[in-house]
């Protein structure tokens, strides 16, 4: 019976640890798009410090729950305690960082408000000029998700303006805002001219905090019910890694 047992338990634990292994590979293929992705976000990753930071974190998680996943299914299946020690030992102090870092982003999460974001738009934003990494981020953003500033075009309003060519009037909306065929840098405007000199019809409306919210609200969750999974996951594992290091002769 305890033979039998000790037999459930390495299966079990293999299993765990292979869904360790996929889910370290997902974080790591998620890491790796985000990185390279050529349609905007790099930009954004790349000028933001903090999203830099976490886009490298979660690939250097995904490679080390990829190995995790990789050496438990090995001490499971070889029944090798010294592979399991070291498995329950790594597997605890990532599932300590992940837990820090998801209280961490609970605490501040206030810094993510609308109101966070208008501030810095206005304090920040320096309009067309791409040298200025805070400028160029946001004309990425305004780009790639069709938006204008972070309630509308209004927000640009106490932001200095530029002169537009002949027509000497100060242009309220940036570049950035105007339609495009095609959400990119390289896309084509509809109507410029239009555009700058106040015509709504050519210029995006609504405010990126909006879009952006709706277009991610669907993953946030998803990724915080596979945050609360992997977690599960990696609890039940170090306890099936410490039930068959403990029943190993």
């Amino acid at each position: 019976m305890e033979g039998d047992c000790l037999s459930c338990m390495k299966y079990l634990m293999f299993l765990f640890n292979f869904f360790i292994f996929l889910g370290g590979a997902c974080l790591l293929g998620l890491g790796i798009w985000v990185i390279v992705d050529p349609t905007g976000f790099r930009e954004i990753v790349a000028a933001n410090p903090l999203l830099f930071t976490g886009a490298y974190i979660m690939l250097a998680m995904g490679a080390m729950l990829f190995l995790l996943g990789f050496l438990g299914c090995c001490g499971a299946i070889r029944e090798n305690k010294c592979l399991l020690l070291f498995f329950f030992m790594f597997i605890l102090l990532i599932f300590l960082a992940e837990l820090s870092a998801a209280i961490l982003a609970f605490i501040f999460r206030e810094n993510l408000t609308r109101e966070f974001f208008t501030k810095e738009l206005k304090k920040h934003y320096q309009r067309n000029n791409d040298t200025d990494v805070f400028s160029a981020t946001w004309n990425s953003v305004m780009i790639t998700f069709a938006c204008c500033g972070v309630n509308g075009p209004e927000d640009f309003e106490a932001i200095p303006h530029l002169p537009y060519s002949s027509l000497e009037k100060a242009v309220v909306t940036p570049e950035a805002c105007c339609q495009r065929e095609l959400q990119s840098r390289e896309g084509m405007f509809v109507n410029k001219e239009a555009c700058l000199s106040g015509n709504e019809r050519f210029q995006n409306r609504q405010g990126c905090y909006t879009v952006i919210l709706n277009s991610f609200e669907t993953y946030v969750y998803l990724a915080g019910a596979l945050a609360i999974g992997v977690l599960a996951i990696e609890l039940f594992a170090m306890i099936f890694a410490m039930c068959l290091f403990r029943g190993i002769q």
